[in-house]
């Protein structure tokens, strides 16, 4: 977990964020669960992203990071979601574990073009959708959108659920939705103010 005091409690001031959406330009995804083609993967990457924005009762960005407008820019992952070559990333291994870490999301985001729509902006970065184990890996990001430093970039875990796969893997950002304005939010408010 990276947080950065100072930008953190700057965040907290402030009453707007940009959702930039989820990005899965460094996915990994298990063979198991995933043995499709790749124009079908890329469809279930842009209806996930769809999915926060058409169903913003149940992923509720406003009620979690505690931002009551929220702007919406998915610009710049569409973009890097395109990159995603789900050939390449799909493994046959049994567990995905530390594939990314805060320096590789440091980095990234260093070289990506943040939308400057609001002085945050807000996304997921998904690490791995683990079928074998049922597990999910993604990673909250937090970052000042003029100089791109992080505020806070922080791993969640969670179980997925459901009927397709899209709303199997779905449960797993409603989770990290629900975690963040029941407790986690809470948890970093109280680790910048001590």
């Amino acid at each position: 977990m990276l947080l950065n005091k100072e930008l953190f409690q700057d965040f907290l001031k402030e009453r707007e964020v940009t959702w930039l959406g989820i990005d899965f330009s460094k996915a990994t995804f298990t063979r198991k669960g995933f043995d499709i083609p790749n124009d079908a993967l890329q469809l279930y990457l842009n209806e996930w992203n769809a999915l926060i924005i058409s169903d913003q009762k149940k992923y509720d960005i406003r009620v979690a990071f505690r931002k009551p407008v929220v702007h919406f820019d998915l610009s710049l992952i569409k973009k890097q979601n395109k990159l995603h070559k789900g050939n390449t990333l799909i493994r046959d291994v049994v567990r995905m574990e530390n594939l990314l870490d805060t320096h590789i999301i440091t980095n990234y985001v260093r070289q990506a073009t943040i939308p400057d729509t609001t002085k945050y902006a807000l996304f997921f970065m998904v690490e791995s959708f683990d079928y074998t184990i049922k597990k999910g890996s993604v990673w909250v990001i937090i970052l000042k959108s003029d100089t791109k430093e992080l505020a806070l970039c922080e791993k969640f875990t969670e179980k997925p659920s459901g009927f397709s796969i899209k709303s199997y893997w779905a449960r797993v950002f409603f989770n990290i939705f629900f975690n963040i304005s029941r407790t986690t939010y809470l948890q970093w408010e109280n680790l910048v103010s001590g």
